[in-house]
Formats: C-alpha cells, sequence, structure tokens
C-alpha cells in the first residue's frame, strides 16, 4: 500500500490541512497584532477601538473576538503558555529551591528572549503608558506567579500556603519584577546575568560588602 507524502520525504503529510490552517492561524494573529501596534502608536490604546483594529488588519469583527478575547488581550498575551509549561516538565529533580528558580528564570528568559512578539520593547512601552493596560499586566503577572508558586510548591513537596514557601517566592518575584520594571532599558545579553546576579545575593543573604 502506498503512502501520501509532501513530496520531499518528510512522510505522510506533514504539510496537510492542519498545518496549513495552524500557518494561517498564526498570520492572522501576527496581523491583529501588527494592525494594532500601528494604532495604539498613533491615537494611543484607549482611543483605538476593536472595530478599527479589525479593519485595519483586514479581518472581520467577528474574526477579530474569534483569537483575541478583547482589545487588551493583543498586547498582553504573548501565546508562550505551552512552551513554558513544556520546559517545567523537563527540569530535572533534585534541585534546592534556588537552584531551581535559577533554571525556571533562565529557561523562561530564553523562550521570551526568542518569541519577537513577548520581547517587543514597543509592546512594553505601550503597556507602561496605560493605567488600565499597567494593571491587567500586573494581574497576568500576579497569576504567573501563583503557577510558579504551585510549581515549586509541588517540586518541593510542601504545601502550598507554607510561610517558608510564601516568603521565598514574595522575595523573588519581588527582585525580578523590580529589575524588569525599573525603566531602565537593559540589554538582552544584560538581563539574565542581572536577575541570576539578583538571586545570587538572596541566596548569600543580601550583603552589602
Amino acid at each position: 500500500m502506498s503512502t501520501h507524502t509532501d513530496g520531499r520525504g518528510l512522510g505522510p503529510n506533514v504539510t496537510g490541512t492542519g498545518g496549513v490552517r495552524a500557518l494561517k492561524k498564526a498570520r492572522t494573529r501576527t496581523a491583529i497584532r501588527t494592525a494594532a501596534m500601528e494604532l495604539f502608536a498613533r491615537q494611543g490604546y484607549s482611543s483605538t477601538t476593536v472595530e478599527q483594529i479589525a479593519q485595519a488588519a483586514g479581518v472581520s469583527h467577528t474574526t477579530f473576538f474569534r483569537y483575541f478575547q478583547s482589545k487588551e488581550q493583543v498586547i498582553i498575551g504573548d501565546d508562550l503558555q505551552e512552551q513554558r509549561e513544556a520546559s517545567l516538565r523537563l527540569i530535572p529533580p533534585g534541585l534546592n529551591h534556588f537552584d531551581l528558580v535559577r533554571h525556571m528564570i533562565a529557561d523562561l528568559f530564553a523562550i521570551g528572549v526568542a518569541d519577537e512578539w513577548a520581547s517587543n520593547y514597543d509592546r512594553m512601552a505601550v503597556i507602561n503608558g496605560d493605567p488600565e493596560l499597567r494593571f491587567a499586566h500586573q494581574l497576568e503577572t500576579e497569576r504567573v506567579i501563583t503557577e510558579a508558586t504551585q510549581f515549586i510548591a509541588d517540586y518541593a513537596g510542601v504545601p502550598i500556603d507554607d510561610l517558608r514557601l510564601r516568603v521565598f517566592v514574595a522575595a523573588v518575584s519581588g527582585v525580578m519584577f523590580h529589575i524588569a520594571t525599573s525603566g531602565e532599558r537593559i540589554e538582552t545579553d544584560d538581563a539574565l546575568p542581572r536577575l541570576l546576579a539578583a538571586l545570587d545575593l538572596l541566596e548569600r543573604g543580601l550583603p552589602l560588602n
């Protein structure tokens, strides 16, 4: 019995309907985000409507809402949840809590930097420049911290409400958030070493000399 291939020796139809559909969806999401960013830059976030974004992206109002729940989610979301979850599953067992967080930070940082949308400075400038978006981004950050706390609790075998865990996560996330939102534009090559250096200081008990 013959097997249908895509003509490049890649086996059974790896570029079939599913792959074409996924590519089309990715292009549509990118078109919507590109249109939104252009409008936000030209007339501001609050003055931009969903209808304007859809029109500029060449899609219908209904299509817009198939891809994004709201105008806010166009810029807040980054589509990296599955990659982040996959990276956490690959973390080796037996690390202490500081080495675990080092691993998490390095892996998640690499995922973010590799993604053009997540690492877009203009996107973050729009978020930081609008009170509504800053609040939404804060809520999203708190959600990510809650998920990370649960992961650390499960990994370390401690209850989610353990005071030591809560203090540890609060200290780490506080330092990471301070560096990330300091307003200083840190070059990509310097950002991860700075985050890890801050974690080293925490592990050493915050020495001043």
